[in-house]
């Protein structure tokens, strides 16, 4: 059977034939192809031992008609055998005509959707749709960049920031220079050992540098 055949039994045509029914009706005549060559090969074994009874009983002609029967089973059990390939190659080409008739449809209706599709969308569509775009990403980039814009009372002079950061380490250096320094030796841990009474502390005495930032101290001060 050609594919154009099997195109028209399982695509679009009036008479549409289902090919699954069609495979579970061969498989049946396979199956009873099978019962009809097991019950001639019984047959033809039965002969055969007929044959060999027929010999023991020294009567070679009935012996000999068992053969040609046996011959004659076999024969039909060989044109039980290729009856069977053929059932069995008519469900393979079947089963291959479908996939590809299921193919072919399936083809045939992407192409028919794309070509609908392509009737909607035209090329002067899609340049007309890009433009919008584009256009409203313009827009919303102008709008982002107002919106992110500092405002005019936002604008200051760097100079005179410079120059009150500079006031302000002067007046923090000038709070830090006022402070008096209290600084004390620590207390030596006192002894009682003994009844002993501890030493007193000797008291320490200011280095140049602490003496310095005293007197510089008490004249910011006047």
């Amino acid at each position: 059977m050609s594919f154009t055949k099997f195109t028209k039994i399982f695509g679009k045509s009036k008479k549409q034939i289902d090919h699954v029914a069609t495979i579970a009706k061969l498989s049946q005549t396979l199956a009873d192809l099978e019962k009809k060559e097991k019950l001639l090969l019984k047959k033809a074994s039965a002969e055969i031992e007929k044959a060999k009874a027929y010999t023991k009983a020294k009567n070679k002609r009935a012996a000999i008609q068992c053969l040609k029967k046996k011959k004659l089973y076999e024969q039909q059990i060989g044109n039980l055998a290729n009856a069977q390939l053929r059932i069995h190659d008519q469900i393979i080409m079947i089963e291959g005509a479908k996939s590809t008739a299921d193919t072919v449809i399936a083809l045939r209706t992407g192409a028919q959707a794309m070509k609908e599709m392509q009737k909607e969308v035209k090329i002067a569509d899609v340049d007309k749709t890009m433009d919008e775009i584009n256009e409203q990403s313009e827009s919303l980039k102008q709008i982002q960049d107002a919106i992110a814009a500092p405002f005019s009372g936002q604008e200051f002079d760097e100079d005179e920031l410079e120059a009150e950061l500079e006031e302000l380490e002067g007046l923090e250096l000038e709070e830090q220079l006022l402070q008096p320094i209290t600084k004390t030796a620590p207390v030596a841990k006192q002894n009682v050992k003994d009844g002993k009474q501890p030493a007193r502390p000797v008291p320490r005495q200011n280095t140049v540098e602490e003496d310095e930032l005293a007197e510089l101290t008490t004249e910011l001060a006047l």
